[in-house]
């Protein structure tokens, strides 16, 4: 499943990168947007919003202030462990889970 809402995300990111047109809709309304392309269906959080922002302009360096991890309840997956361990990294795996860290806990399948 996890697998799964990866490729989702992978959709969504690279239908942006090649449509400006979806890139707009995106974003002005991320879940419409999301759910119409993927079929799936996004449920956030109650009190929580999704925002989408452009950052494909590469004169521009962007930098993402993330709230602020909870140190406590942060644990290591099996996975997490496994490539710590091993030196090895999963290029799209990082690259969505910097960028969109919750997303993928709002996809139902």
């Amino acid at each position: 499943m996890e697998q799964r809402k990866q490729e989702i995300i992978e959709a969504v990111i690279s239908k942006a990168w090649e449509d400006n047109i979806y890139r707009k809709e995106l974003i002005a309304d991320p879940i419409k947007a999301i759910e119409k392309l993927t079929g799936v269906k996004v449920e956030l959080p109650e009190g929580k919003t999704l925002v989408i922002t452009d950052q494909t302009d590469k004169s521009k360096i962007y930098v993402n202030i993330p709230a602020e991890p909870e140190i406590e309840n942060m644990e290591l997956t099996e996975e997490q462990l496994e490539a710590v361990a091993g030196g090895g990294q999963r290029i799209w795996s990082d690259f969505v889970n910097n960028l969109f860290p919750n997303l993928k806990d709002c996809i139902t399948l």
